[in-house]
Order: structure tokens, then sequence, then C-alpha cells
């Protein structure tokens, strides 16, 4: 699966619209009352081939989404701060429109010269980009000579900015978007084994394709979180009142069961062992030994819940302690922890997805904390992604510890499930 990629020939001097994830999460300023971008790697990502863009004198117009305005303008959702935010960034001077296709929008591309930059209004703000409208495809495009996508994260998107434009001009990926796809194609393709992946988080229906589909490719699944609550009840297992996503949210999944699912995916890999130390064997899919289980997410005082597994015998039994009727599963615990730490210390490749706890809160965080700083550690080829997964690395301060880190959310687990992006298709070479 190879990329258009970008080229100096193809950019130098022209009209470029680049589009961006610029969906940065914000908070509010207590000394000015503002709102303030509280993470900007994002805007990082794209500096590389914003830089190369400036470098040979392209005029460049930045188009991306924030938040979900659903076709309409709200004010609160402007791409104005970002562009200040940008400027700051990269020390160059930004322009901001706020406009889409229209007429200040044309004429402000119009005043570009090479090298400075221009970033548009959001572009969910019209309704045509959610549809992919072909008119407002076509506006879109009209801007420019030359279309980069720098926004995997919107790859799984059939939108107008996406796939639309893209069909219309000479289109490229950028640096950004190309070594996310190819970090994600070799761990697919020819992983360093052992291939260990580790998903945490609460929901398991926006991993659970990806799960099923690495599930064939890794050696071992490490499964903590909300997530292993399906495993743990798909086990027989009272997880009391742990949070559990037994259904989906999305009609369009109707008549799923998650459960169901966890108990099929324990069923079709239970043949399967890795081997630990190169003779131990282990089952392919591992949910926590043992949990820490309190009240509620406030408690301050909590106990060590443990499962007593016997399946590697004919009887295939599993026993628990007894588990109280309020209990709620908030973190793995110390045997699960010295497990994965040992499974990830030892793995030639680690895909990382989720936390393993609620570890927002100390009293919670250790069995997240324990499992992340072992994957820093660990010699092995290191990927990990997820919003809450990246909030984690930062808390425990192991930003730039692993080989990659990934910022593409949805897109990377719909990837991984096996799917073609659409904003991938149209950027291959023929």
């Amino acid at each position: 699966m190879k990329l258009r990629t970008l080229t100096a020939n193809a950019i130098a001097g022209k009209t470029v619209l680049l589009r961006t994830d610029f969906n940065v999460p914000f908070n509010k300023d207590e000394k000015s009352g503002k709102q303030k971008i509280a993470d900007d790697r994002r805007l990082l990502l794209a500096k590389p081939t914003i830089d190369f863009l400036i470098k040979h004198k392209s005029k460049i117009v930045i188009l991306s989404h924030l938040g979900r305005p659903q076709g309409k303008v709200v004010p609160e959702l402007s791409m104005e701060p970002i562009a200040n935010h940008l400027e700051n960034l990269i020390q160059t001077k930004v322009r901001f429109v706020n406009d889409i296709v229209g007429e200040k929008a044309q004429t402000a591309v119009k005043n570009l010269k090479g090298g400075e930059i221009l970033v548009l209004d959001n572009v969910r703000f019209h309704p045509g980009e959610k549809t992919n409208d072909e008119q407002f495809s076509k506006e879109l495009s009209g801007l420019a000579e030359v279309y980069i996508n720098e926004a995997f994260s919107a790859a799984h998107r059939e939108h107008a900015s996406v796939v639309g434009v893209a069909a219309r001009l000479q289109s490229f990926a950028g640096f950004a978007f190309v070594q996310e796809l190819e970090s994600l194609q070799t761990m697919m393709i020819n992983p360093r084994r052992p291939f260990v992946m580790v998903v945490g988080g609460a929901k398991i229906s926006d991993k659970v394709a990806a799960v099923s589909h690495l599930t064939k490719i890794a050696d071992v699944v490490l499964v903590g979180g909300g997530v292993a609550n399906n495993f743990l009840k798909a086990e027989g297992i009272n997880i009391a009142n742990s949070y559990l996503q037994d259904s989906p949210a999305d009609a369009k999944q109707e008549g799923s069961n998650f459960v169901e699912i966890a108990e099929n995916l324990l069923h079709q890999t239970r043949q399967e062992r890795m081997l630990k130390n190169g003779y131990i064997p282990l089952p392919k899919i591992i949910y926590p030994l043992d949990v820490i289980a309190a009240k509620s997410m406030e408690a301050r005082t909590f106990r060590v819940v443990p499962f007593f597994s016997q399946r590697h015998t004919t009887a295939d039994t599993l026993h628990t302690s007894e588990t109280n009727d309020d209990d709620m599963f908030l973190d793995i615990g110390p045997s699960s922890i010295r497990l994965f730490r040992e499974l990830v210390l030892e793995a030639g490749t680690v895909y990382w997805n989720g936390p393993l706890g609620v570890f927002e809160k100390d009293t919670f965080a250790n069995g997240t904390k324990e499992v992340a700083q072992a994957i820093a550690k660990s010699a092995a080829t290191t990927i990990v992604g997820g919003g809450d997964t990246l909030a984690a690395i930062a808390k425990f301060g192991l930003e730039g510890r692993f080989d990659h880190v990934s910022a593409a959310g949805g897109s990377a687990l719909a990837f991984l499930s096996g799917k073609v992006l659409p904003g991938v298709a149209c950027l291959l070479k023929e």
C-alpha cells in the first residue's frame, strides 16, 4: 500500500489546500477567563509538512474541523484561536478568515504570497462537508492547485474535505499521514514477535472490530479497563456494579451484544497458546487475574479481588473470590500488573490502546502507570494510540518514550480492523 508523497516539484510556489486535524481540546484560562488550547500535539504533528511548504514558497490554505457543529456556524467552535496558537507555534504570520468557500475565503486565498499561511474556518460549519456534497467539493478544490491530507484521523470519513477534494486535485499524503499509515501497516503485516496487544478503556464498542482482527495477528492480547468486564462476565464472573457496555449505542450495530462477542473471541482462541519464557503456555486473550475493587471512583479505600483460573485443566473451570454487589472494578490488581509487565518486557512489538483502570484517580492509576512504564522501557517496537492513552502518557511523564504515538483515534482502529479507509484509498499510487 504505497501513498503519493510530497515532493518539492509538486508543491513549489503553488497554492496548496492542506487538510489537517486541529480538533484540539480547550480549557479556560483562570487569569483571562478565555478559552485556550489544552493540548497542541495535533498542531505539532502537522508542523514538518507546514515547514516544508513554507520552505518551498507554497501558498498554504489550512482546512480543519473542530468539534461537531452539525453543519451550522457555532462561534465557540471557530478556528480563529487555533490560527493564533499556530502562529506562535511556528513563529510565522498566520491569517484567519471566518469563511470556508465564500467570497471572503476566495479573496483571502488570492491575496496569499508564497510561504504565507491562511486558516479557513471550521469545515464542519458547512452542511456539504459530512455529505460529501459535489458542489461543496468543487468549491473547495477551486481554492487551490494541490491537495495534501495531513489528517489521518479523518481518513475513515467519506467527507468532502477528505475524498471529494482529493478526486479533483493533484493529491498527496502529508509526512505525518505517511508515518501513521506505515507504522500501523508494518505492525499488521510484519511485526517483530512476540506481538503483544494491550487493550483497555471504558468502552469495547470502538475497539471490538480491531481486537477481533488483531487477535489473528498478535501473539497475546492483554485486556484491562472497562473492556475487561465484558470478558470477565463472559467467563461467568460476577462483575457486580462495575461499568459494562453490553450493547452498542450505534443503531447500525443493533443486535450486537458485546459480552457475547467477548465470549466468542475467547471460544475461538481457546486452543491457542503463547509460550512465556519459551515454555509456559498462556491463553491468547488474557483478562485480569485480579482487580482493584471499591465502592465508587471517589473512594480512598479498596480491596484486591483475585480470580483463580484453572483454564489449562481439562475441567476448564474458573473460580473467583466473593464479589460484593456494590463492588466496582476500577483497576487491574497486582498479579495482573506483574504478568502484564513481564509479557510486555519480553515483547518484540507492543500496541497499546486504552488505560487499564480509572487512571485519572491516583488510587486507581497504578495498573495503567506500571504497564505504561514497562511499555516505555521495553526494547520492543511500541505503538500507542487513543485519546485517554495519550492523556495517561502525559500524566505519568512518559512523552517521547514510544516509537509511534497515534492521534488518529477512530481511523486507526478502523484500519486495524482490516477496513480500507476512503481517505487512504484516494491517495494511493496507481
